[in-house]
């Protein structure tokens, strides 16, 4: 018997196959759209559409998720009084999880066939972009608001939030986000809910299963600590002076390398450039040299590339967003890729269960209570 090669963290390992999403040294695209031109052609909804159904909509499909996002976006009030209820120091990241199990009591989609996984897919979009805008809401001391017809699905989420309807690159740069996070292979939470679904469990578990994964600050969370990073400097002279002395003492800097991506985040690129022109028309471009002197060294001298999330921190703050927001924002996103792995695995389900290898202590036997020593 050939003895199975234990890789850490199984790093390296393939896990499964998937038709969803490649990660790749060069690029990342989804179902066989780069994400570039996913970026620059297309909306949140349509990369939603093309991930839940395979691929991107007609405009007749475009407006039938639209008008099922319409129809199930309204919170349940039991679900309001529960958000009503938690303490207000309680991280928005755990109220998400909490919230998104107890909204599953409330499902409007009956049955497990493959459509019925989809329009589920739907509601969980919604419920979880509902709960991000109204606890930001309660966090404020105002009352949640409801949905406001004929918004797309970004600037519902920020109208909802903050009670304005967002201005066109507002909504533009939430809606860019949302398509960059929208889905990455087989990442830690993606594999969690993966593995919930292949127990043949519900998917609201399963993506309950997703949050709880992303809350783990070795996975999720990065956009948050990469801006509480940005926000400590005043200057990009205080940031270059913190950046050498990071070096120096080995400190871990926050929104940079990647267990993929080995030389730059493709997401990262794409969404710096929409970063300095908001950066620009805010009048804010010391946030930029601030921004650059840190990215500059770890590129230049450590071969360090940033990840998607060390822009997205920026371009949040810049959009006024809190910072507790950000991770959920990611949630709001990546809830349909993993909606569409636990639908992929279901249609095609092996429980996974890997072996492990035993280190612990040779077999001995059970010694009489008072002989032990």
């Amino acid at each position: 018997m050939v003895e199975a090669i234990y890789k850490p963290g199984l790093e390296g390992v393939i896990a499964g196959e998937t038709t969803i999403a490649a990660v790749e040294q060069t690029s990342l695209s989804y179902r066989g759209y780069n994400i570039a031109d996913l970026a620059e052609n297309t909306t949140f909804e349509e990369v939603a559409h093309l991930l839940l159904y395979g691929d991107l909509p007609t405009s007749k499909q475009l407006s039938q998720l639209q008008t099922t996002l319409a129809q199930v976006r309204p919170l349940p009030q039991e679900v309001i009084q529960v958000l009503r209820k938690i303490p207000t120091d309680v991280p928005m990241m755990d109220v998400l999880r909490s919230t998104l199990s107890f909204a599953g009591h409330f499902d409007p989609v009956k049955g497990d066939a493959p459509d019925d996984l989809r329009r589920r897919a739907v509601w969980l979009m919604a419920v979880s972009a509902g709960v991000v805008a109204a606890r930001f809401r309660l966090l404020k001391n105002r009352e949640p608001l409801d949905p406001k017809p004929g918004l797309s699905h970004a600037a519902q989420l920020l109208y909802q939030a903050i009670g304005e309807e967002p201005d066109e690159t507002a909504t533009r740069l939430l809606d860019l986000t949302l398509i960059l996070y929208a889905e990455h292979e087989y990442n830690a939470s993606t594999f969690a809910t993966r593995i919930v679904a292949s127990t043949m469990s519900d998917m609201v578990s399963a993506i309950v299963a997703g949050v709880g994964t992303l809350k783990g600050p070795l996975h999720g969370g990065a956009n948050e600590a990469a801006m509480n990073m940005l926000a400590q400097f005043d200057s990009a002279d205080a940031a270059s002076k913190w950046i050498r002395e990071a070096f120096e003492k080995k400190h871990k800097v926050m929104g940079f390398g990647h267990r993929v991506y080995k030389n730059g985040d493709h997401r990262a690129h794409i969404l710096e450039d929409e970063l300095r022109t908001l950066a620009e028309q805010k009048g804010q471009t010391k946030w930029m040299e601030i921004y650059d002197a840190i990215k500059d060294p770890m590129v230049n001298e450590k071969k360090i590339y940033p990840n998607v999330d060390y822009p997205c921190g920026l371009t949040y703050y810049l959009l006024g967003l809190p910072i507790d927001m950000y991770t959920p924002l990611f949630v709001c996103s990546r809830v349909t890729g993993w909606c569409a792995h636990f639908i992929e695995q279901a249609m095609n389900n092996r429980l996974i269960r890997p072996l492990s290898r035993y280190t612990g202590p040779a077999e001995r036997k059970v010694a009489p209570i008072a002989q032990r020593v």
